[in-house]
């Protein structure tokens, strides 16, 4: 189930709910009890992994060459 985050419009608290992905319900204020409250926006957040050579797998890897991969000489 995913994490929702809520705002309360009596308090204002903001808090953060595990919910059904099918519920229509919104969950009650734990700061002050009210059924008046509502879904936000939230923000994507993602973190890299690195490989075992200390390179992110999301990283361009160094290339060995030249800019053409050639050696430069004629």
């Amino acid at each position: 189930m995913p994490i929702y985050e809520y705002k309360c419009e009596q308090c204002g608290h903001l808090f953060e709910e595990i919910v059904s992905a099918s519920s229509d319900k919104t969950p009650a204020c734990p700061k002050c009890e009210s059924t008046e409250t509502f879904k936000m926006m939230s923000a994507f957040s993602a973190k890299p992994s690195s490989g075992a050579d200390g390179f992110s797998s999301m990283a361009p890897m160094p290339s060995a060459g030249g800019c053409a991969g050639g050696s430069g000489f004629s």
